[in-house]
């Protein structure tokens, strides 16, 4: 499952507040019962428009990753949080709009890689899409 969630009117101070994104990555995957793989990176950006700087964030985990952008002079966030275990979006989704303060969000979830859920499928699937095979792999 991959929950995409467009955050605007967040507080500005949150998005720029470095530690509570770090804060954020470090704790969330413990709270959604995933496996954090290695601490939190996050960075303050500074581009060319100025406008357009933020802070992003991802943390790594076993079931794949959480990332954060965000534009404190836009009101503006993106949070991405994939993961090949189910979560419950619906919380997951307030919890993001609880941390960051949203008013309004735009949201999706996608179901990602579902024809892989067996270790067999996986195989298959995998060198069918890396060498053109349309057979499945001979049974071990």
């Amino acid at each position: 499952m991959h929950l995409v969630v467009d955050g605007y009117g967040a507080d500005p101070s949150k998005l720029k507040d470095e530690d509570l994104i770090y804060r954020f990555l470090d704790d969330y995957p413990a709270a959604i019962g995933m496996t954090k793989i290695v601490p939190p990176q996050v960075y303050t950006y500074h581009g060319q428009t100025p406008e357009d700087w933020g802070v992003s964030g991802f943390v790594l985990i076993a079931e794949s990753h959480i990332s954060v952008h965000t534009f404190p002079d836009k009101g503006y966030v993106n949070i991405d949080i994939f993961s090949c275990k189910d979560f419950d979006a619906g919380s997951s989704l307030d919890d993001v709009k609880r941390t960051f303060s949203l008013p309004d969000a735009r949201v999706w979830t996608l179901d990602r890689g579902l024809e892989f859920t067996q270790p067999r499928e996986a195989y298959n699937g995998m060198v069918r899409e890396r060498v053109g095979l349309t057979h499945s792999a001979p049974t071990a």
